[in-house]
């Protein structure tokens, strides 16, 4: 009796998701808990959800002509390159403003809710609130290692002070590949711009 009363609201929460498709788009996110409640979610805040529908998807293009006059803001702001910042977005995020990395990192610049709340971002989900955060940070960084960009994204990846204690890019192989893929990106937001 439960398990066709649940069967018949699932059922009927899809039929509604499709119904509403054209309006809303957001992924569905469930997991069940020890208790074998289940908890529904637009926002993956935890690792133990799990996608329950996946809705249309928006190019990163879109994206980026969306959040255009933040990341211009953002920009002007902190004395960074738009470029610049549209990649480190790409490469953290894909310009997906609800994306949680597995070792929690939250949002479009991914900020770890620890650096998050020294920014002062009180929602890491708010696109505005996470790329002033992120932008700022990472103008911090910069100012840090002395406009090298290239320090300053394997600070931005593996932490300053693992940065300084190396003297240079950190030898794990995340760090180094995140710092090629920004800087290709960069190198391709630019080509765009000019």
């Amino acid at each position: 009796m439960r398990r066709r009363r649940f069967c018949a609201w699932v059922v009927s929460l899809a039929a509604l998701m499709v119904m509403w498709s054209g309006a809303v788009s957001a992924d569905i996110f469930c997991y069940k808990d020890e208790n074998g409640v289940l908890h529904f979610t637009n926002v993956k805040t935890d690792s133990r959800y799990r996608i329950f529908t996946r809705s249309a998807r928006r190019t990163p293009q879109k994206y980026i002509k969306d959040f255009s006059d933040i990341i211009d803001l953002a920009s002007t702001k902190y004395g960074l390159e738009a470029a610049l910042i549209k990649a480190i977005i790409k490469a953290e995020s894909d310009f997906d403003h609800t994306a949680v990395s597995q070792k929690g990192a939250q949002g479009l610049m991914q900020l770890m809710p620890e650096t998050a709340q020294d920014l002062e971002v009180e929602n890491p989900f708010d696109p505005e609130e996470n790329i002033l955060g992120g932008a700022r940070y990472f103008s911090m960084l910069m100012k840090r290692f002395k406009n090298d960009k290239i320090l300053a994204l394997a600070a931005y990846n593996a932490g300053p002070e693992r940065v300084e204690s190396c003297k240079g890019i950190p030898p794990f192989p995340e760090t180094q590949a995140f710092v090629k893929r920004v800087m290709a990106y960069y190198r391709a937001y630019n080509s765009k711009n000019n």
